[in-house]
């Protein structure tokens, strides 16, 4: 149900694409019956977006502990919760950080639902390090190339040049039932995030993303040629990019996951892992640190999904490691974070 606590349970595995398309009978009943009549509430009566974003301070780097931004003074934060209409307690809540008087940038993000909702946690150490990472080794007049959410970060914390600069949107990660609110929740998102992106842009990240799922050697090339130069370029890739190539592109790669909490019997939860494998005919799977108390499972549904440039460049079981892949090479890894020198 909206607020409990995920992590004393394997939540449903939930799937991306045409391929695996979530069921909406197993989403109701997994979020009980207050979160059945939330849904019941915004179907029969349709509102601009079925949800808000409540600011509920402001401060500097130095009162927010969820994420540790010290080492960046500068920059100003906000703490906001999001609160869906029928639903007494917020149901996600998030960090946005600004140099001066520029858009709003996520930083850290905690769904307290079993759900998909917008966005995927993430440790926050895991981006903090990595900024420091890239300002200390990348050279200065290198272009970073990752999934737009993360090249706004980059760029925030780094100040290198980022292929993406604006808040995409791109793909819609929302419940089944508020699909319908879609064109409403775009323009609220656009609005709050102050996005100004172009079409040159939006269509340059569409030829990212097709890159990413195509197979792995048409799409380095692509992405070399989408860059147009021999520029120095460093492609960083994270574990959660996975379910959202999944989501735009369902016909390429077949992607579902599943949250499990941590427990001190590693080997009983390999077990699990491979049950679903075997119960689903997946193909294969990688894992994602969430927090210390739970992990996400990604699943592919084919070998198809797996020969995917994205899927390649993740450490994935039984396939090829990133480290002895031969498609772009491996200069640094940290948590989900991959990063590597585009050819």
């Amino acid at each position: 149900m909206i607020g409990a606590d995920t992590t004393d349970r394997a939540a449903p595995v939930v799937r991306s694409g045409d391929r695996l398309l979530p069921s909406l009978g197993i989403f109701l009943v997994t979020g009980g019956l207050l979160l059945l009549g939330w849904f019941v509430y915004l179907w029969f009566k349709p509102i601009p977006a079925p949800y808000q974003y409540q600011l509920v301070e402001e401060s500097d780097s130095s009162k927010f502990s969820k994420i540790d931004l010290t080492g960046w003074p500068d920059l100003k934060l906000g703490q906001y919760k999001v609160q869906a209409d029928g639903v007494g307690k917020p149901i996600a809540e998030f960090i946005v950080a600004r140099q001066n008087d520029g858009a709003p940038v996520l930083i850290y993000w905690k769904n307290s639902t079993n759900e998909v909702l917008y966005n995927f946690d993430r440790k926050p150490s895991e981006l903090t390090v990595l900024a420091e990472a890239i300002s200390k080794y990348a050279p200065k007049d290198a272009l970073i190339l990752s999934w737009w959410d993360t090249s706004r970060q980059i760029k925030l914390l780094t100040g290198h040049d980022t292929f993406f600069t604006h808040h995409l949107n791109e793909p819609l990660m929302i419940p089944a039932p508020w699909l319908e609110h879609s064109k409403e929740i775009q323009a609220y998102e656009k609005q709050f995030w102050q996005s100004k992106a172009d079409s040159v842009e939006l269509e340059r990240f569409k030829h990212f993303s097709r890159a990413l799922a195509a197979p792995a050697e048409d799409g380095i090339k692509q992405l070399r040629q989408l860059i147009g130069s021999d520029r120095e370029t460093y492609l960083i890739v994270h574990v959660t990019d996975v379910y959202k190539l999944g989501l735009m592109y369902p016909e390429s790669i077949g992607v579902a996951y599943q949250n499990f909490p941590m427990t001190g019997n590693m080997h009983g939860m390999i077990n699990q892992m491979k049950v679903q494998v075997k119960e689903n005919n997946f193909d294969t799977y990688t894992l994602q640190s969430v927090s210390d108390n739970e992990i996400r499972v990604f699943f592919l549904s084919d070998e198809e999904s797996s020969q995917t440039l994205l899927a390649r460049m993740l450490p994935f079981v039984d396939k090829t490691a990133p480290t002895e892949q031969d498609l772009a090479q491996l200069i640094y890894q940290q948590g989900g974070y991959w990063v590597y020198k585009l050819p």
